[in-house]
């Protein structure tokens, strides 16, 4: 068993489709919560009317997720911090919408 505890399966609904997760039993509120913050912030873009396609949405609602985070930890953010931090969201993002690739 790994230091983190049990692995489990999710099933998360993001814009009205089904995403399974895997995540450590531990964290599973954590991750329904990030779902839900994800949920609530790509409908805003998408409600705006002024980004189209679900990967634009996407895009669009993490970087509002990450300017609100950077925004409410205060001053000094280190660049490279910065930088892993989007290409880890970038890299999340991408291995998200993958299966959707074959949709369109």
């Amino acid at each position: 068993m790994s230091a983190s505890g049990k692995v489990i399966s999710l099933d998360v609904s993001i814009m009205g489709r089904e995403y399974r997760v895997a995540c450590p039993e531990i964290e599973r509120e954590r991750l329904l919560q990030s779902a839900a913050l994800l949920d609530r912030k790509m409908r805003e873009v998408k409600e705006s009317g002024k980004v189209s396609g679900l990967e634009r949405i996407a895009v669009m609602a993490a970087l509002n997720i990450t300017h609100d985070y950077i925004s409410s930890r205060g001053v000094g953010v280190e660049p490279g911090e910065l930088i892993s931090r989007l290409a880890h969201m970038n890299a999340a993002l991408d291995y998200a919408l993958a299966p959707q690739d074959n949709l369109l």
